[in-house]
C-alpha cells in the first residue's frame, strides 16, 4: 500500500488582477485544477515554463497560500486543519537564492538554529549542539557558526539554508530553483548532498526547476505544468526516454547541447507565450502544438491514464483524439 504524504485535489487559486485603467479586475487562475499525489521518499519535479503556477502551488503546498479552491492533504489531513507551527515542522522550503533568503545581520549558527526558536524547542541549551551537527551534515565546518553569510561563498550559504530547513527534521522538503543561483561548478555538489540527506533522512522532495539536467538527475517522478495545469506526469526515466504530451517533447527538444554546430534547437513554440488572463480556448496549448487538431481550439483535453500516469492530450482520447485526426 503506497503511503502518500501530500495530496492536493483539483486545487484552484485565482488572483483578481487590474485590467487596466477603469477597466476593474480580471481573474487570473496561477493554479486551475490541480491533482496529485506524493508518496513518501519521492522526488517531484513540478517543470514548466515561467510562469505555469509551480511557485504558485509550491507555496500552497507549504500552507502560505491558501487554494481557492479544491483541498491539499498532509498525511491525510487537510492543511487547512493543521496548526502553523505544526506545519512548519513537517514542510520546509530551499529557496532559490542564497544571496537573498538568509539575514545578513545574523551569524550562521543563528539562522541554522532560527526553527529550535520559532517552533519551541524546549532545551535552549542543545541549540548550539544541533546547530553544529547539521553544519557538519550539509558540510559545512563548525568553526563557520560565528561567521555571517556575507563571509560564505555560494555554495556555503545554499547549505546554510539546506541545513536551517532540515534542523527540526521535516518530513517533506520544498526545494524552489535550489540551484540556479549557483556557477555550474558548484551545482552538483548540491545536488549530490541533497540526494545523500534524501536517503539518511528518509526525506521526501518536491523539486520546481527550469533545469531539466537536474531533473533528470534527482527526480523519481515529474509533472510538466502549462499554464495551471499538470499536462503530463511520469516517471523520470519514462518522461525523459518518450515524452507523449507535445509540449513535454517541445522542452526535452529545447535543452542546448555542447555542439556549436547544432545550432539552438528550434522548438516550434513561437515566441508569444499566451495570455493567462485571457487563455486560449479547448486545450490552451492548442496555438502552439505541432501536432494540433481541428477540435483541440474547442475541446478542452482529459487526463488520459499513460503508463500508469497520465497526459491531457487529445491524441491519445479515443473518442476525442485518434478517431478524428487529420492525416
Amino acid at each position: 500500500m503506497s503511503d502518500i504524504v501530500i495530496s492536493a485535489k483539483d486545487v484552484t487559486r485565482t488572483f483578481m488582477i487590474s485590467a487596466g485603467a477603469f477597466r476593474g479586475k480580471k481573474p487570473l487562475h496561477a493554479v486551475n485544477g490541480i491533482s496529485l499525489e506524493v508518496e513518501r521518499g519521492d522526488v517531484l519535479a513540478l517543470v514548466g515554463e515561467s510562469g505555469c503556477g509551480k511557485t504558485t502551488l509550491a507555496k500552497m503546498l507549504l500552507g502560505l497560500l491558501p487554494p481557492s479552491q479544491g483541498t491539499i492533504k498532509f498525511g491525510g489531513e487537510p492543511v487547512s486543519d493543521i496548526d502553523r507551527l505544526k506545519l512548519a515542522g513537517l514542510v520546509q522550503p530551499i529557496f532559490q537564492d542564497p544571496y537573498s533568503s538568509l539575514n545578513p545581520r545574523k551569524s550562521i549558527g543563528s539562522i541554522i538554529t532560527l526553527p529550535l526558536r520559532v517552533q519551541g524547542d524546549p532545551n535552549p541549551e542543545t541549540w548550539r549542539r544541533r546547530g553544529e551537527e547539521m553544519m557538519e551534515m550539509v558540510g559545512l565546518p563548525a568553526r563557520l557558526f560565528n561567521n555571517f553569510p556575507n563571509q560564505l561563498s555560494g555554495g556555503q550559504r545554499q547549505r546554510v539554508a539546506i541545513a536551517r530547513a532540515l534542523i527540526n527534521n521535516p518530513e517533506v522538503v520544498i526545494c524552489d530553483e535550489p540551484t540556479s543561483a549557483l556557477d555550474v561548478s558548484v551545482q552538483s555538489q548540491i545536488l549530490n548532498l541533497l540526494q545523500d540527506l534524501r536517503k539518511e533522512l528518509n526525506l521526501t522532495y518536491i523539486v520546481i526547476s527550469h533545469n531539466l539536467a537536474v531533473v533528470e538527475h534527482i527526480a523519481t517522478k515529474v509533472a510538466v505544468m502549462y499554464l495551471g495545469r499538470i499536462v503530463e506526469q511520469k516517471d523520470v526515466e519514462s518522461l525523459f526516454a518518450a515524452p507523449e504530451h507535445p509540449y513535454t517533447r517541445a522542452l526535452l527538444d529545447s535543452v542546448l547541447t555542447p555542439d556549436p554546430s547544432m545550432g539552438v534547437p528550434d522548438t516550434q513554440l513561437g515566441a508569444a507565450y499566451p495570455n493567462p488572463v485571457n487563455p486560449p480556448s479547448g486545450c490552451t496549448f492548442h496555438p502552439r502544438c505541432a501536432k494540433v487538431m481541428d477540435h483541440c481550439s474547442a475541446v478542452a483535453p482529459k487526463a488520459i491514464p499513460r503508463d500508469g500516469d497520465f497526459a491531457e492530450c487529445h491524441l491519445y482520447d479515443e473518442n476525442e483524439g485518434k478517431g478524428r485526426q487529420a492525416s
